[in-house]
């Protein structure tokens, strides 16, 4: 159980190093949407299954892009993925999803 929780903690900072996020006072869980499209407009992270969806007029979801104070950033960017400060509005919960960067839709 030790080796579990260990590498648990090395592959989030692996994660966190990537996007140049060190962790503060409230921690966040991340949510895995590598295999989603998604788009950043104004204040909000969009994200669907497909481009299809994407492009759609209501099949796809919408997070608003939640400010922490705790945080300099509400969005990470590294090479391969971008982690986003995500509220969904939905039961109180907040946190980081985590986007592929060649799944990114442009404006």
């Amino acid at each position: 159980m030790n080796k579990l929780l260990f590498d648990f903690e090395a592959a989030k900072k692996k994660i966190y190093d990537h996007v140049g996020l060190v962790e503060d006072w409230v921690v966040y869980p991340i949510d895995n949407r590598l295999d989603k499209h998604w788009g950043i407009f104004g204040d909000d992270v969009k994200y669907a299954d497909s481009i299809s969806q994407f492009n759609s007029d209501g099949d796809y979801y919408v997070d608003e892009i939640y400010e922490q104070c705790f945080y300099d950033k509400h969005i990470y960017r590294g090479d391969d993925f971008t982690l986003i400060f995500c509220d969904p509005h939905v039961d109180g919960m907040k946190w980081w999803g985590i986007f592929d960067n060649k799944k990114e839709v442009n404006k």
